[in-house]
């Protein structure tokens, strides 16, 4: 899940990721094209994971999770998707 918060006196949006999986570790990466840096996503009571991040306004990314430093999942209720250099799907965020 992906919750948007707008400033009005702000020149970026907090942005909220939330996702559900069974994992020891996942990591946010993509955002502002930082594949190599990841944000480490903090595990909640209910077994979800989430995270906050700035994002400057009039802005698109693509994102994936990382879980477990093996598999990269998709967000399902992400804005759209974008094919990358792989061959699998991004997820996209806009602001």
């Amino acid at each position: 899940m992906i919750e948007k918060k707008y400033y009005k006196t702000k020149d970026y949006v907090k942005v909220k990721f939330s996702i559900a999986t069974e994992a020891k570790k996942v990591e946010l990466l993509g955002l502002n094209n930082e594949w190599k840096k990841s944000v480490i996503m903090s595990k909640k009571k209910d077994g979800t994971f989430s995270a906050e991040v700035n994002l400057p306004k009039d802005s698109r990314h693509e994102f994936k999770y990382l879980v477990d430093k093996k598999t990269w999942i998709q967000d399902a209720e992400a804005e759209a998707e974008a094919i990358n250099v792989f061959g699998t799907a991004n997820s996209i965020v806009t602001v």
